[in-house]
């Protein structure tokens, strides 16, 4: 049932098009997609475990994944029905931890045995663990969208901490950490970031320039600025910490194309895919130049790429697709 989508473009042409300047020399980007072998179930949020393995979750399927890029290959681990996860991540001793979306927990994976610990939450609100990442140390910082709440884990102690967004209905989403162990996070619901003091647990908002925003990814530059796109409003933006200065650009599909999953690469250009267009285009970003240099369709269509994560050693951008598919991009 694996079908493998190849796509090999030069940027210059689609740049053309937009009219967007291209770049002196001629780079091309590599998207490849291997079908999911259980259908509709909306396989997302890939995350690549040392041995090389790509996990993804099942948010649909109720289930944990893993592709073998080199041979295709796919293994499933099932969920308790219900589970709904949305995110997973993967630590170095290859334990998979799980956002258990719809079933208010954290939950940890075993994938030698398949045995799943399940950490619940300590407050019945915080009924939606949403995107886990690592922090320093044991530590798992996550959102909680629906139950307006950033939250941490210790994984050694299993202890939760949860902090309120001061913000109604402020819909923490996704989360990034910077050098400093700083988790920030945008609010979906609302035209906020928001970042904790990982010492002090302390949370704070920082208001966009804009109301009408809505971010919802964000990524984090090596001179430690925030970025972020805005879905509602289609924009790039940068968010500078020392100043409180902000810079915003609007992205090549204009304000309709719903700029959605995001990531940076080891060259700390931005990548992101607005999800409006049919198909799907993984747009890049370069901030030295100030100029979007790459926009390329998602072979499949994509649906919605809602999520994506680059993996440093292979240069190569992973997410998973509403047309049930696991991507991966390989960049110039």
């Amino acid at each position: 049932m694996k079908r493998e989508l190849t796509s090999i473009i030069a940027l210059c042409v689609p740049l053309l098009a937009l009219a967007i300047p291209a770049p002196a020399d001629e780079t091309s980007v590599e998207i490849r997609e291997w079908d999911v072998p259980w259908e509709e179930t909306r396989p997302r949020d890939p995350y690549v475990a040392p041995d090389g393995d790509v996990w993804f979750v099942g948010q649909r399927g109720d289930y944990l994944a893993w592709l073998d890029p080199e041979t295709g290959d796919f293994q499933r681990h099932d969920l308790p029905e219900g589970t709904g996860p949305h995110n997973l991540i993967v630590a170095d001793d290859g334990a998979v931890w799980y956002a258990g979306n719809r079933a208010a927990h954290i939950g940890r994976m075993d994938p030698e045995s398949g045995e799943i610990e399940e950490i619940p939450m300590p407050d019945p609100r915080a009924r939606d663990p949403h995107t886990l990442i690592f922090g320093a140390g044991d530590t798992i910082w996550f959102t909680v969208q629906g139950g307006n709440m950033v939250g941490k884990l210790d994984r050694s102690s299993r202890e939760v901490t949860l902090l309120e967004v001061p913000t109604p209905g402020a819909r923490p989403y996704g989360i990034v950490t910077g050098a400093d162990d700083r988790p920030w996070f945008t609010e979906f619901g609302s035209y906020k970031l928001g970042t904790v003091d990982p010492d002090a647990v302390k949370l704070r908002e920082i208001p966009l320039p804009r109301e009408d925003a809505r971010p919802r990814r964000l990524a984090v530059t090596s001179d430690q600025a925030i970025w972020y796109v805005d879905y509602a409003q289609g924009r790039l933006g940068r968010y500078d910490p020392p100043s409180g200065d902000f810079r915003e650009w609007k992205v090549p599909g204009g304000q309709d194309s719903r700029p959605y999953g995001m990531t940076v690469d080891d060259e700390d250009r931005l990548w992101f895919v607005e999800t409006a267009p049919d198909p799907n285009r993984l747009v890049g970003f370069d901030p030295e130049t100030g100029e979007f240099f790459a926009v390329e369709e998602i072979p499949s269509g994509g649906g919605t790429v809602r999520h994506m994560i680059f993996h440093g050693p292979t240069k190569a951008i992973w997410f998973g697709t509403d047309a049930n598919t696991v991507g991966r991009a390989r960049v110039p």
